[in-house]
């Protein structure tokens, strides 16, 4: 148990998870060639409309970089907003379509000093290359009493012009920029490699052989965060480079 929270606030995966129903494993599409998959170009907003087809893809995301095995919670602390922070992210057996997309669900909840601070459930998909696309996110702020203050950054892609973006590809390459998501003044983070074979230490240990990312958003254009990835697990730490001091760092995996 993690020493500064409360009894019991680590039981909230098990009510994450209750309820979800499972679903008829969706089989991979076979697998060709990467250059067979045709992934977006970054460039302007107004001008990004991703090409795709809904066969090409997969709920079942196991690209090694970003696995997403339902029944699996990775558990990060660290600070937010001044106040301590754990952030569960949790794959689920549930699924969703958007924009034609079967997605796999998975629900994330950040705690600010043991309150439920905000809840979201993303949706992922995996194409015959082992491209990890994201189509859409809810996502709710709530207040010390629970109560929805704000739904803000919320989109589905093919809903009011908001387009998928690319998460994570099967072979990273050093530099290049995608759109991570895309709803005009909404969601706009974008992601690039900066490092491979990178050395991270969190509390459930040192990695080596990590991959790091830069993450902004042109609506917090003074916000630069590094996220570090580790095969077979995903992400394991996400820290603040400019902006407020934020940073997240792997604690515990729960199976």
């Amino acid at each position: 148990m993690i020493a500064w929270l409360k009894p019991g606030v680590l039981l909230a995966v098990t009510a994450l998870l209750a309820g979800a129903t499972p679903t008829t494993s969706t089989a991979y599409p076979e697998h060709h060639h990467p250059s067979t998959c045709k992934l977006p170009v970054f460039g302007a907003g107004s001008r990004y409309h991703p090409e795709f087809d809904p066969a090409d893809f997969s709920p079942n995301v196991t690209n090694p970089w970003f696995p997403l095995k339902p029944g699996r919670t990775l558990v990060s602390t660290g600070v937010k907003d001044g106040e301590k922070a754990l952030d569960l992210f949790a794959p689920t057996s549930r699924t969703r379509v958007i924009a034609g997309v079967r997605t796999r669900v998975v629900e994330d909840r950040l705690y600010l000093n043991n309150v439920l601070h905000e809840r979201t459930s993303d949706y992922y998909a995996q194409d015959r290359c082992g491209n990890v696309w994201y189509f859409g996110e809810d996502t709710a702020e709530l207040d010390a009493h629970g109560r929805v203050i704000s739904r803000e950054g919320s989109f589905h892609a093919g809903v009011n012009g908001a387009q998928p973006g690319v998460f994570m590809q099967a072979r990273p390459q050093l530099g290049r920029k995608f759109r991570q998501e895309w709803y005009a003044g909404h969601a706009e983070d974008i992601f690039w490699l900066v490092g491979r074979n990178t050395t991270v230490t969190v509390p459930l240990g040192t990695f080596r052989h990590a991959l790091r990312t830069a993450e902004t958003t042109a609506l917090e254009p003074d916000v630069l965060d590094n996220k570090y990835y580790v095969k077979g697990i995903g992400q394991v730490a996400e820290l603040s480079v400019t902006g407020p001091a934020e940073s997240l760092r792997l604690v515990e995996i729960i199976s």
